[in-house]
């Protein structure tokens, strides 16, 4: 009897790459990598390089077997392992400042994925690490360094306080990542997300627990806007 040939293999939704959003918003679509294939993360990135040559690509929350995959198929690809990301093509020239506060050095790689979506959406970016509440010494310490910045983000975790406190001390539009670095109450970064939402600190955003590339597209667009109206005088 003659065997039944095997279905063919499932190969998952087809992705649709919106290769306009540039033109839109002036930032390129950034792959997501959780649920996707290494070879998929590979692949996007590989179709948004080719729509976007002249300028980096961004893929995020990566893990080793995506990492390994970029690298291999695209050997001009820049690995950030701490941030979990990729990126292909070259950094714009960087307009404005952004200011990355961490809590502890526990936010570090959320941190880092913030400074990295920064720089890939055009702005500089610098990390003023380990200043939380437990010393307010610290912060006060670099009051200066945070005035001076176009936009702040506050990536802190426990209870959040940290963005009320550097939302207290200047006048710069602040945005807040909660992580999910605490005990058990802190409920994997919900209190602190509740904690930045209810601060009576005024002037200050606040993005989902983690999520540093929507912290750093935000920031990346106001730097960007202030350097423009500086440039226009």
């Amino acid at each position: 009897m003659d065997r039944v040939p095997d279905p063919p293999a499932q190969q998952g939704p087809q992705a649709r790459p919106d290769l306009d959003r540039a033109r839109r918003t002036g930032d390129p679509e950034v792959v997501f990598g959780p649920g996707k294939t290494p070879a998929q993360v590979a692949d996007l990135l590989g179709t948004l390089h080719a729509a976007h040559p002249d300028r980096a690509v961004l893929a995020t929350r990566l893990d080793d077997a995506a990492l390994e995959a970029v690298a291999r198929a695209h050997p001009g690809a820049a690995l950030h392992r701490t941030a979990a990301a990729a990126t292909l093509g070259p950094l714009p020239v960087a307009r404005g400042i952004v200011r990355i506060v961490t809590g502890g050095t526990s936010d570090g790689p959320v941190a880092d994925e913030t400074a990295l979506t920064v720089r890939v959406h055009g702005a500089a970016a610098e990390i003023v690490a380990d200043v939380g509440v437990a010393g307010l010494h610290r912060v006060l310490a670099v009051r200066d360094e945070l005035d001076a910045a176009d936009c702040l983000v506050v990536v802190a975790g426990m209870e959040g306080a940290l963005a009320s406190v550097v939302g207290g001390l200047t006048g710069v539009p602040t945005v807040a990542v909660p992580t999910s670095i605490g005990y058990g109450a802190s409920f994997g970064g919900l209190a602190a997300l509740l904690g930045m939402l209810t601060s009576c600190a005024p002037g200050t955003a606040v993005v989902n627990i983690d999520n540093g590339y929507g912290a750093g597209v935000f920031a990346a667009r106001i730097a960007r806007r202030a350097a423009r109206a500086t440039e226009a005088g």
